[in-house]
This record gives C-alpha cells, sequence and structure tokens, in this order.
C-alpha cells in the first residue's frame, strides 16, 4: 500500500450543464447545477485513496459551510484530514460549465487554498510518505518549500502544472515524475502536440531539463510515459462515452500514484490510470465520479487487459 501525501487545493465545485458552451457575451438556460467537492489536491487524493492508498491531505479550506462539508467528505474516504488548515474565509469555488459532449469551462476563485503555508506548512513531517503530489492551483512559494524540503528528505515528488497559467518553471527543480496534459505540455515545451510523436517531442524536450519522468496524457488518444533513460510507454485510451471530463487527469494522477508506487509494475500502472480516468469521464461531477479499485479492475478485466 502506497503512502502518500497530497498538498493542494480543495475547492466547491459548481457544475451546470448547458447544450453547448456559451460564448463571450452569451446568456444560455443550464440544465441543472450540482455542489460537488473537488479541487485538484482533493481529486487527486479521493482517486489515490480509493485505489487503495493511505492517503493524507494538506491545505487550507475556509470555516464556512463548504469547508466543512469538503472535509467531512475526504474523511468518508479514509483521508487523514489533520493537516489541513481551517482559514478564517470563504473556500475556494470552481464555477463549471459543462456540455453534453463532456467538454467543460472553470472559473476557479481560490479563496482559502492561497492562505496555506508560513506555520501550516512548517508542521508537515515529509519523512514518512512515498509520493507527494503537487498541483498549480496553491502558491507557488508553498510548492517550493515542499519540494525543497522532499529533496531533503529523500522523498519523491509528483508535480501536475496545472492550471498552467502562472506555473514557474522554477518548481519543476527536484521533481521526481511531472505529469501534464497536452496542453500543459504545450506550454511548456513551446511545442504544438496532437499526436504521440509530437507528445514525445516535447516530452524529450523537457527531460532536458532534467525532469527524470514525464507522463503525458492526450484524452481520447491515450498517454505517452517518458524518461531519462530513453524509455517510452505509449498507453491507448479506452473508448468510452464522455459524460463530464472535470476529473479526469486528476484522477490518472491519483490512481497511477497508488499503483506505482504500490510497487505495480509501471506499464501495469498506466494501464490502470487509463481505466480509472477512462470510468471517470463516463460519470458527472469531480470526486463523485472517481472510481474505487473494484470498479477499475473489473473494467479492465471486461476489457481483456
Amino acid at each position: 500500500m502506497a503512502n502518500i501525501l497530497v498538498v493542494g487545493s480543495m475547492n466547491m465545485d459548481i457544475v451546470t450543464r448547458v447544450d453547448r458552451l456559451p460564448v463571450p457575451g452569451e446568456t444560455l438556460h443550464g440544465l441543472g447545477t450540482g455542489f460537488h467537492a473537488g479541487g485538484k489536491g482533493g481529486n487527486q487524493a479521493c482517486a489515490a485513496a480509493r485505489s487503495g492508498a493511505k492517503v493524507a491531505m494538506a491545505g487550507g479550506v475556509g470555516t464556512d459551510a463548504f469547508g466543512i462539508e469538503i472535509c467531512r467528505k475526504l474523511e468518508d474516504e479514509g483521508i487523514d484530514t489533520t493537516a489541513i488548515a481551517r482559514k478564517p474565509e470563504t473556500t475556494g469555488i470552481a464555477l463549471i460549465t459543462t456540455d453534453f459532449s463532456g467538454e467543460n469551462n472553470i472559473i476557479l476563485s481560490p479563496g482559502a487554498n492561497y492562505s496555506y503555508g508560513g506555520d501550516d506548512l512548517e508542521a508537515l513531517v515529509l519523512s514518512p510518505y512515498d509520493v507527494i503530489l503537487l498541483q498549480n492551483e496553491i502558491p507557488g512559494s508553498v510548492n517550493r518549500r515542499i519540494i525543497d524540503r522532499a529533496v531533503a528528505a529523500g522523498v519523491p515528488v509528483c508535480m501536475n502544472p496545472a492550471p498552467v497559467t502562472g506555473f514557474d518553471r522554477d518548481q519543476l527543480r527536484g521533481i521526481r515524475l511531472l505529469i501534464m496534459n497536452e496542453t500543459e505540455a504545450e506550454a511548456l515545451s513551446g511545442m504544438r502536440i496532437v499526436s504521440f510523436k509530437e507528445a514525445c517531442s516535447a516530452g524529450r524536450l523537457l527531460l532536458e531539463d532534467g525532469i527524470p519522468q514525464l507522463i503525458i496524457t492526450l484524452g481520447s488518444q491515450g498517454a505517452v510515459y517518458m524518461d531519462g533513460d530513453g524509455n517510452i510507454i505509449e498507453i491507448p485510451a479506452y473508448p468510452v462515452e464522455a459524460v463530464d471530463t472535470t476529473a479526469a487527469g486528476d484522477t490518472f494522477i491519483g490512481a497511477f500514484a497508488s499503483a506505482y508506487y504500490a510497487g505495480k509494475e509501471l506499464a501495469d500502472s498506466l494501464q490502470y490510470a487509463s481505466a480509472a480516468a477512462a470510468i471517470t469521464v463516463s460519470a458527472p461531477g469531480a470526486q463523485s465520479s472517481i472510481p474505487v479499485i473494484e470498479q477499475v479492475n473489473a473494467f479492465l478485466e471486461q476489457a481483456g487487459s
């Protein structure tokens, strides 16, 4: 069983479904609105826990009803929430609009996610963990401090540079594994990506920066793993009908970390993560759509993997 620390964001996702995404200045009638615990940090923690990992979550939430509900839901998953700091402000909120094809637009208001740091951060003990998962929905200064301390403690860091806008490339220093989608890989490499071949070209460029391992997810095209030793593994996506892509990347990351850092073979871990992400896009919501390990194994068995 992998022992994972997630330091990152926790939001309440307010999701409205529409026939199609609006153009600028347009008002559309929604087809229903739901409230779902989310945030990239919380989603990845939930995905890792449901795939069998022992997970602790660190970050900031408000003292409002959303913050209380988010912590309750994480605890229901068996996630250790003692390192979550309750801040006297609004919990992070994501306003999400999703169309029938599963595509979405997201506006993120970070709230208490940006108040985590200082004494909260220094109180964390990193050495017991097999891996630390980070994203870019909390201040870069917090991520940099975690990376520096993790390097000193000999704990590998998995970085997800999302959202990529405003991402500080200095955060790549000291990470073991970089996991990103094609948009993030384009932004970091400066290369256009529409295929595995172009993803590999962008990946080689990023590996030259000294990153030991990386994964680029390509949506319906699957994903590609690359490392500094020249290994390349292409992972086809499982064909499913997309309902909501909101937490697909987070599910892939949490599921992969749970499998890989528990000692599962690399190729098998990638295949497991791809299956978990496929199940996630087949259902609405963020954490509510993330599968448990039994669902993923049954999916793989049915797919003949």
